[in-house]
């Protein structure tokens, strides 16, 4: 045991400074060959190997194989993060509800900023995007929509903290719930009404009115769940 944790700290410490390398090159600039970094390290090169697998996985790292291949830097994004971050929470066992929550609470502060936004190019974006509403009529085009349209409002708004977060428990949500928040007819029917409600705010420059549409849902979001009592 001692052996492997001597190893698995190697391993981070080659991680940690092969990312502060990478920090100081631009996105897709080369960083050499896997035998390259071990010399300029001073590390075996297993030992570069599997820092880069972690590397890689956080979305700092680029590995290209073949001829011309070797080691390149790279920046995470949002989606990555969120992702790797869900993956954690399923580990910790962190039920859907926590995710819905704070899912929910952050559009009620996105949706307002939104409606301050003045790129008039994503405006005119989000207004096209409204027009597929009243043809998702299945959970898989709702969420096909929402992913869309969160990925227009992250643009309107430019909060990265925000957008991480809201991405992360976007991801844990919809991988391990099939909850039916917005159950057969009369489901599809509130959902489309709330995002037509949502979008007219968010279009007509109206960040109270954002916020309150974006809340108004948060509430029956958060009350089908109690009522149903499917998670705790």
């Amino acid at each position: 045991m001692a052996g492997k944790a001597s190893k698995d700290g190697l391993v981070a410490l080659a991680a940690a400074r092969m990312k502060d390398i990478i920090l100081t090159h631009e996105p897709g600039a080369p960083l050499g060959s896997l035998p390259d970094i071990a010399k300029a390290m001073n590390v075996g090169v297993a030992t570069v190997r599997q820092a880069a697998r972690l590397l890689e996985h956080e979305g700092f790292l680029k590995v290209r194989r073949g001829n011309g291949g070797g080691f390149f830097a790279a920046r995470p994004d949002a989606m990555a993060v969120g992702r790797a971050v869900a993956g954690f929470l399923d580990v910790a066992r962190s039920h859907e509800r926590e995710a819905i929550e704070i899912m929910t609470l952050l559009d009620c502060d996105l949706m307002a900023a939104a409606a301050q936004a003045s790129d008039e190019g994503l405006r005119a974006r989000l207004r096209e995007h409204a027009e597929q509403i009243d043809a998702c009529d299945r959970p898989e085009q709702r969420a096909a929509f929402v992913q869309e349209m969160h990925n227009i409002i992250f643009r309107m708004v430019d909060r990265p903290l925000m957008e991480m977060m809201a991405r992360m428990s976007m991801e844990h949500y919809t991988t391990r719930t099939g909850f039916p928040i917005y159950d057969g007819t009369e489901g599809a029917a509130r959902w489309k009404q709330e995002r037509h409600a949502i979008i007219y705010a968010i279009l007509r420059r109206d960040p109270d009115l954002a916020r309150f549409e974006a809340q108004r849902r948060r509430d029956y979001v958060l009350r089908s769940m109690a009522d149903a009592g499917s998670v705790s």
